[in-house]
């Protein structure tokens, strides 16, 4: 227990940088090496492909009302990034709009897929959705390692983060708004980057770790389009896990409440994209749940109650040996697993 705990205390940065280190590259073989293509100032028309169609469940039915929307064709744009690991800044219009400018164009910071040599190659792609941290540390780590193990992985930027905060911080009480805006975006995503050069479109995955996770599953089971989906250290029962969750959950819920919104307003404002009312119509088959058996913030509990509405068996649902912060330790068995299934080769690693 000692061990755990000494675990959990490192600095966060410290660990993610400990499992970029830890990733060594994987050699991909029979994958093609294009040109490199300058990618900054270049746009690229996209189609929304949304079809929820309908559910037979009043309940489901009325979540999707709520989150869904007309799809339209829409502009990608590709910008300069800041981030020096970063190959490109993916913009696209938001298909929920908060009416916040700098929210409603969704951002993606795109790592692009590259060989042992560097080089640019042709490659599936992951939507990846981060945690509720504000440096996005775990998602960007998994985001540049997926890329080093030759899949293009897109860090989708939550409302509220990163380049869409705006010139002033989002206000707590957008907290429900910009949840489901967030699904949308995520699910939009997969239409940004099926078009975009060098991407794979016939295979794109998409993995969410904590709140990336809760939000990943409502937002992949609006049609499940995804061919792969990757759920780590999330769950279901999203206000329950507010209200017994320790550290992340206890801040989240105390911050929420000092803006005015908890009780039966809470329930309610979550209940309108709680993951288990679309779990079903997930397929147990490509999805994966991954969670922590000594977890307190998300406990087993709420992960077992979104794994049995999925229908997950034990090969999809992996209970690992680790709490909320200690699985980051886990992180680079689970991206060359996440990267096999992805790209359906086995990996061949240069240590």
């Amino acid at each position: 227990m000692a061990k755990r705990n000494l675990i959990v205390g490192l600095p966060w940065v410290s660990v993610c940088l400990w499992v970029c280190v830890a990733t060594p590259i994987a050699r991909s073989h029979g994958a093609t090496v294009p040109e490199k293509i300058d990618l900054v100032g270049k746009s690229f028309s996209a189609k929304d492909t949304l079809k929820p169609g309908e559910d037979p469940s009043q309940d489901a039915q009325q979540c999707l009302d709520g989150l869904c929307w007309n799809p339209v064709p829409f502009q990608v744009d590709c910008e300069k990034s800041d981030r020096s690991k970063c190959d490109a800044l993916v913009r696209f219009p938001s298909p929920k709009p908060s009416g916040f400018e700098a929210v409603d164009r969704v951002a993606m910071e795109w790592y692009h897929a590259r060989d042992p040599e560097g080089d640019w190659i042709k490659a599936p792609a992951m939507i990846v959705i981060h945690e509720s941290g504000s440096g996005m540390d775990v998602g960007r780590t998994i985001a540049y390692a997926l890329s080093r193990t030759g899949v293009h992985a897109f860090l989708l930027q939550l409302p509220g983060y990163g380049e869409r905060r705006g010139e002033r911080d989002m206000k707590v009480d957008h907290f429900l708004q910009f949840g489901r805006q967030g699904i949308a975006d995520a699910r939009r995503a997969r239409d940004a980057v099926v078009g975009l050069p060098n991407v794979d479109g016939e295979c794109i995955g998409l993995q969410g770790t904590s709140l990336g996770g809760f939000i990943g599953a409502t937002s992949a089971a609006l049609d499940d389009v995804y061919d792969h989906v990757f759920l780590m250290l999330a769950g279901g029962q999203l206000y329950e896990v507010l209200q017994t969750g320790e550290r992340d959950a206890a801040q989240i819920r105390s911050r929420l409440a000092e803006a005015g919104l908890s009780g039966e307003a809470l329930r309610k404002g979550l209940y309108s994209f709680e993951p288990t009312r679309l779990a079903h119509r997930l397929s147990p088959q490509k999805t994966w749940l991954f969670s922590g058996k000594f977890d307190t913030v998300v406990k087993l509990r709420y992960a077992q109650s979104l794994s049995e509405k999925i229908g997950l068996d034990e090969g999809h649902h992996v209970i690992m040996t680790c709490d909320h912060y200690s699985g980051i330790l886990q992180l680079p068995q689970l991206i060359y697993r996440m990267r096999e299934t992805l790209t359906g080769e086995a990996l061949e690693i240069d240590e």
